[in-house]
């Protein structure tokens, strides 16, 4: 359950906002807009504060109730820009496009590879194919008694690619992060909408609700829905 006991606005008033800041291509200014025009003073400053603070914490709910994926594999990264620098997300979907991991590094290297490739497996079942840089993965092969197939095939990889351009077309009228912390908590956020979109909770009731509904259900009792 989310804490909000010590906000100033209502808490339908906060979930609205970063939902809808996740869910769709929004820089802060148009929200505020918005909110202006639905009687609501808000700065653009403070709706960055909700999105930073409370979009990781709806995600890692998710976590909770996100659907096995299949077990083969596409991965790869795309670029986002904080404080006018290319910062490196690498993303993996399933073979039917499935969010299975997500991860923001500061460079592109073997050794972040090798990062995302160890925590999307601790936080799902080992994949039998992975397509992808073979490097990462001969290192994670390296204790394993089976080893996970590579394959380096570049048309497999267009799903991951295709989703990777849903995530941009979100981010980008957002024109850069300020911090690191910032554009993680925020990409937290809109992979949380895509694994939502994509049907991937398994929270009771979750068929019958629309997306929206589904965002708002994690943050537990504290919000009807």
């Amino acid at each position: 359950m989310l804490n909000t006991k010590t906000m100033r606005f209502p808490i339908d008033v906060i979930f609205e906002c970063i939902h809808w800041y996740a869910a769709y291509p929004l820089s802060y200014r148009h929200l505020e807009e918005m909110m202006e025009e639905c009687g609501v003073s808000v700065k653009h400053s403070t709706l960055s504060r909700w999105a930073i603070r409370f979009l990781p914490v709806f995600e890692k709910a998710l976590r909770l109730h996100k659907r096995p994926i299949g077990a083969s594999w596409r991965m790869d990264e795309t670029y986002i820009k904080v404080k006018g620098v290319w910062k490196y997300l690498y993303r993996a979907v399933d073979k039917e496009g499935k969010t299975v991991y997500f991860l923001l590094t500061a460079k592109r290297h073997k050794a972040a590879a090798m990062r995302f490739c160890d925590k999307a497996v601790q936080a799902n079942n080992v994949p039998e194919k992975v397509v992808m840089d073979k490097p990462a993965i001969d290192a994670l092969n390296a204790d394993r008694e089976v080893p996970i197939v590579v394959r380096q095939i570049k048309a497999l990889n267009n799903s991951v690619e295709q989703d990777h351009r849903v995530v941009k077309r979100v981010i980008r009228p957002m024109l850069g992060f300020r911090s690191f912390q910032a554009a993680e908590n925020v990409s937290a956020g809109i992979e949380l909408m895509r694994m939502i979109r994509k049907e991937q909770s398994t929270m009771a009731g979750a068929d019958a609700m629309s997306f929206a509904n589904q965002f708002y259900a994690l943050a537990g009792p504290s919000r009807a829905v």
